[in-house]
């Protein structure tokens, strides 16, 4: 770039920054997309006048829709503001936050069409430029785009305006705030048609929020609605947080790859970028043990490196995400001879959840309050609200948005809300597993590796002086207990995954025994919680969104085995409900985890007699 257009592009962001502080002043959120990356410097100009700015939104957000977002940023000033958090530009949406979250920036590497129709937030300002020369149905195509996004008085900015945007902005509901054609006002004479909300009403006042699970789902949510600069209260049955699945000394986090690129793989991707931030947040800050030093994820099939490495090349998948690596390649990453190629994740690695659990409330700090040993037994609506009970029936708190983050003992507390003839809102299936663990001096002539190793069952690196290793799966199994077979079965596992017969004594070994619920999809539940009684009475229902919703009652459930993977992308989706934030996944993606998506299976099932 030379010195003059690098001026004009400094004067067109320094302007554009100073036309959006007339827009955010005494909001309490203001919302902008653009079209511009130049290397970040568009975002720093807004982020800079907006700390300037003493009438400045409460919350300001960022949306960047371009593919130039694959080159990394390259203003120099963003250095001391994002260090090491710009993440590996997968195909996907990635939220960085700023000020504690008040200003948070969302990237959307993809063009501009593609990226507005992945995005379901309201925008208040527009601003786009990078625009190829337009025919007249393309124009309209993206008139009609800017006005699902836009709210009556959004702004848009046109750089290069053609000639058959003028028509195109006008039939959309759009009206011109100046005479150059380049600045368009949202201000439709019709009433917009809108799709369905997959959302009831966001929760519009101060009130705190109320969060029933101190696991990490709750614990994030508090985290993530404190960022939205919400308050909260956390309900937990036990003494201390984070005391079932979330209490192991020690799990894993990582994305994952899969030929065809579905919700599975892309969801995981999603969340474990965003696990990887939070877990960089918890060693570094909050003294939580825990590695970010990548994982090493096993395959075993025939041929499995030559798949790989062509599954990476026809997905485009960055290095700094996910690299195939050969035998030898993996042997060398653990320190352990291995005998299979390995997926590498090099912002992969392990953490103590409940280390991770805390780090989130202490980052969430006086907006939230927990409330231990106090149980919930029961949940009403009257016309202030949600009213949680004690076991006497007593009234604990009323609140306008209640966030269920108990894992499958939110089906308790909504079977009374849903009809009798009805299936769960949700088919949670309970898992029980049991993990092993050994001093050190037991494992004989095995290392440990220098970073974890998952395949077909895991083994870390060494934490406090023992080998962690495990773990089993078994449905409908109430056994507390610390189990022989099952240890021998983690051993089985770990002899499979290292390649050398591991036999130790199971007297020896210490084990730990939780519960996990997981969907028959392996995806959470998350969102607006379904009104099932009234979808009962909706003749078509094909989508999510068309489900109707139970106002202010929201999951953050079914989480699984992947809590540290999923717990934070997870709060930051429902929180994001709540309060009308940009949602930060595609809406493509959303259907795939939104907690109504069991509602329209089972309308299908109806609709086909019950098969």
């Amino acid at each position: 770039m030379t010195d003059r257009a690098a001026g004009e592009s400094t004067g067109r962001t320094t302007a554009f920054a100073a036309a959006l502080a007339r827009g955010w002043q005494g909001r309490q959120r203001f919302v902008v997309l653009d079209d511009q990356f130049d290397g970040g410097s568009r975002f720093l100009g807004c982020l800079q006048a907006w700390r300037a700015d003493p009438q400045r939104c409460a919350q300001l957000h960022v949306i960047t829709v371009s593919a130039d977002l694959g080159g990394g940023f390259t203003a120099p000033t963003l250095n001391d503001e994002i260090g090491s958090r710009w993440p590996p530009i997968t195909p996907n949406l990635h939220r960085l936050a700023f000020e504690g979250g008040q200003v948070q920036w969302l990237l959307v590497p993809m063009a501009l069409r593609a990226g507005l129709s992945e995005l379901l937030t309201p925008v208040d300002a527009f601003a786009l430029g990078h625009r190829i020369e337009r025919d007249a149905p393309a124009s309209r195509r993206e008139a009609k785009a800017l006005a699902r996004l836009a709210r009556v008085g959004s702004l848009v900015w046109l750089e290069t305006p053609s000639s058959a945007d003028e028509g195109a902005m006008r039939s959309a509901g759009f009206t011109q705030a100046d005479d150059s054609g380049k600045r368009w006002r949202y201000d439709p004479s019709f009433v917009p048609r809108r799709g369905p909300s997959r959302c009831t009403t966001h929760s519009p006042d101060n009130a705190p929020i109320v969060v029933i699970g101190a696991g990490l789902a709750g614990c994030a949510v508090a985290w993530a609605l404190a960022e939205q600069g919400r308050d909260s209260i956390i309900f937990e049955r036990h003494g201390a947080l984070a005391m079932e699945a979330s209490g192991n000394r020690a799990g894993l986090f990582h994305g994952i790859v899969n030929p065809q690129d579905g919700a599975h793989a892309r969801f995981n991707r999603a969340a474990a970028l965003e696990a990887q931030r939070a877990v960089t947040v918890a060693l570094a800050r909050h003294g939580v043990q825990g590695n970010v030093q990548g994982l090493l994820r096993l395959e075993n099939h025939d041929n499995a490196w030559f798949a790989m490495h062509a599954t990476l090349q026809r997905l485009a998948l960055p290095s700094d995400y996910v690299q195939a690596l050969s035998p030898r390649e993996a042997s060398d990453r653990s320190g352990l001879t291995l005998h299979q190629p390995a997926w590498w994740y090099p912002g992969g690695g392990w953490v103590q959840p409940g280390g991770l659990a805390r780090s989130f409330i202490e980052r969430a700090g006086r907006r939230t309050t927990l409330r231990a040993s106090c149980a919930v037994e029961s949940l009403t609506r009257d016309a202030e609200g949600w009213v949680l009970h004690d076991a006497a029936g007593h009234a604990l708190a009323t609140s306008s948005a209640v966030v269920l983050a108990n894992a499958g003992d939110a089906l308790r507390l909504l079977r009374p809300l849903m009809p009798s003839s009805a299936p769960d809102a949700w088919p949670l299936l309970k898992l029980r597993g049991q993990i092993s663990m050994a001093s050190l001096s037991e494992m004989g002539a095995l290392n440990l590796p220098q970073v974890p190793i998952t395949g077909s069952g895991y083994l870390l690196p060494p934490i406090d002086g023992l080998a962690i290793f495990g773990a089993t799966s078994q449905a409908d199994d109430d056994d507390s207990s610390v189990r022989d077979s099952d240890h021998l079965h983690n051993l089985a596992q770990l002899s499979r995954l290292t390649g050398k017969q591991i036999q130790l004594d199971t007297t020896q070994l210490t084990g730990r025994t939780g519960w996990r619920w997981s969907t028959d999809d392996r995806l959470p539940v998350l969102g607006a919680v379904p009104d099932i009684a009234a979808a009962l009475g909706v003749q078509r229902l094909e989508q999510p969104s068309q489900v109707p919703r139970l106002p202010g009652l929201y999951a953050c459930t079914g989480l699984g085995s992947r809590g540290i993977t999923w717990a934070a992308l997870a709060a930051q989706m429902v929180a994001a409900s709540i309060t009308g934030a940009p949602i930060p996944i595609e809406a493509s993606l959303l259907d795939s985890v939104d907690a109504a998506r069991f509602v329209v299976r089972e309308a299908a099932r109806r609709a086909r007699g019950g098969d």
